[in-house]
Order: C-alpha cells, then sequence, then structure tokens
C-alpha cells in the first residue's frame, strides 16, 4: 500500500515519527474525503474545514489547497482507487515529552485512500449512548480532531448491545450527533438537525444538506429523537437511514422518504 508522506508517495510501512504530538497524544486533524471517478468530491469544503480546525489548535497547514489537490490525486492514482476515500491527515509532528506545543512546529501531512462504494450504505439500528457526552462548550466539538475516544466508548457500547450505532448526547441531555456522522429527524413535514451549539460537527454532508432541503436548526432531546418520524445519519461517503433506537422502530421502521431522496447527495459534487 501507497501513502503520501510530507511531500511525496512512499510506502505505507514508513511509520510517522514515534515522538509525533499526533501519535503520543492526539494532536492533529483529519478529513475523510469521497472519490467518485478518481476525483475528490467537496474538496474545496473539506480544505476549508481542514484549515479553521488548524487555526484553532495552531498548528500550521504546510502546503496550500493546489498541492493538497495534487497528493490526493496521487494517492489515489498510486492505490488504484477510482472509488472510495481519501484521508487527509495533519499532525503537529514531532516535539518534546510535555502537553504545551512547541513553538515552531514541523507538522505531519499524511495522505490514504482505499477503495470502497460511495452513497452506499445498509440502514442503522442505533442505541443513544449512556456512557459519554459530547461536551458542547468546547472549542473543540467544532473541530474534526484524530481524537474520538467519546465516539470509540460510544461504538463499543453499541456493538455491545447489538446495534450498529450510537447516537451521542450533549452535557445539558441533548442530541449533539452520532459516532462519526451528523444526525437529522424529520418531526411531520419539518425536518429538524441539532445547531452546531448543541455540539453538532459542522459537518460536509450536514451543510449540504442544509442546502438542498428546508431544515430547522433547533435543540432535539433523547424524547424527540425517539418520537420522530424518520431519522437519518450523514457523512460525506453515505446518508444512512436509522430504523431503530433502542430496540424500538423510527416511523414504520424502514427508510423514510428524506433519505431516499437525498441516496445520491454523497456523490455528487459541491
Amino acid at each position: 500500500m501507497k501513502i503520501w508522506l510530507n511531500g511525496g508517495i512512499v510506502d505505507a510501512a514508513k511509520a510517522v515519527d514515534a515522538d509525533d504530538r499526533g501519535v503520543t497524544l492526539g494532536d492533529g486533524l483529519f478529513e475523510t474525503l469521497a472519490v467518485v471517478d478518481g476525483t475528490p468530491l467537496r474538496f474545496a469544503r473539506h480544505v476549508a474545514r481542514l484549515t479553521s480546525g488548524a487555526a484553532v489548535l495552531g498548528i500550521p497547514l504546510p502546503v496550500d489547497e493546489a498541492l493538497l489537490l495534487q497528493a490526493v490525486r496521487e494517492v489515489c492514482a498510486a492505490c488504484a482507487v477510482a472509488e472510495g476515500s481519501a484521508r487527509v491527515t495533519l499532525l503537529r509532528g514531532p516535539a518534546p515529552r510535555g502537553v504545551l506545543p512547541p513553538e515552531d512546529p514541523a507538522p505531519t501531512l499524511m495522505v490514504t485512500a482505499a477503495p470502497g462504494g460511495v452513497g452506499h450504505a445498509r440502514p442503522v439500528r442505533a442505541i443513544v449512548s449512556t456512557c459519554t457526552r459530547r461536551n458542547e462548550q468546547s472549542p473543540l466539538s467544532a473541530v474534526k480532531s484524530t481524537n474520538y475516544l467519546d465516539a470509540i466508548l460510544a461504538a463499543k457500547e453499541a456493538q455491545a448491545s447489538g446495534a450498529d450505532d450510537a447516537v451521542l448526547l450533549n452535557t445539558q441531555g441533548n442530541v449533539a450527533e452520532a459516532t462519526a456522522a451528523n444526525i437529522f429527524c424529520r418531526f411531520g413535514q419539518d425536518l429538524v438537525t441539532p445547531p452546531v451549539s448543541d455540539g453538532a460537527l459542522p459537518g460536509i454532508m450536514r451543510a449540504c444538506v442544509l442546502e438542498a432541503e428546508t431544515v430547522t436548526e433547533r435543540a432535539i432531546s433523547a424524547d424527540d429523537l425517539c418520537a420522530a418520524d424518520e431519522v437519518f445519519l450523514t457523512s460525506s461517503l453515505s446518508i444512512r437511514p436509522v430504523v431503530e433506537i433502542g430496540g424500538q422502530p423510527v416511523g414504520n421502521g424502514e427508510t423514510g422518504p428524506v433519505a431516499a431522496r437525498l441516496k445520491d447527495l454523497p456523490r455528487r459534487s459541491g
């Protein structure tokens, strides 16, 4: 397997420095992009979010948008990925021990690619996680960081209960998002999604749905969630209908009309 690392294609066996703060402290960011016909979709949106997150963390982005696009295309070609995903990972880079980052970091930039279907996803049986909560008061709730420990705990909880995914509540008990996706609920004719201020990551596909549909951003309680007529999850790679929450069917227990209407949205550029 080939990867793009700090300026060129190398063998995946070449390891990131063991002293990289991305390895030792989870000090980094990433973006997952859909790739269709060898082209990364919604690239400018992903770069904008990566740039915004890098500014929050104070990690300099070592290449410009054009060079990063070239890197993604190079690794997709090297891995023969015509359809699937590309991941851009930005780590702060090697540093001595300690929490405080170096004043002049040497960031690590890595791009990988993997084959797979874009927009093809089976329905989800979900639970509401009870083992952890999303901290909507932290600036990190708006950053796609490499530290996914809350999501990992929630995903393990879902697996242990026989479910496919978990919905995370925030510290106020309102719905924030799923382990790796934003969430939308339909109540009658009203389509609703949690606001970013409730701990929802500003997802790329979330933004696309907001542009494609009439959506209200408001708080959704756990009780609201379980009473919804339709629920679906959005990520850059898919839109997945949620057919069951906590063992109870959502709506009629089948894919809802909005999710069905939007199922091909991840394959569109924009």
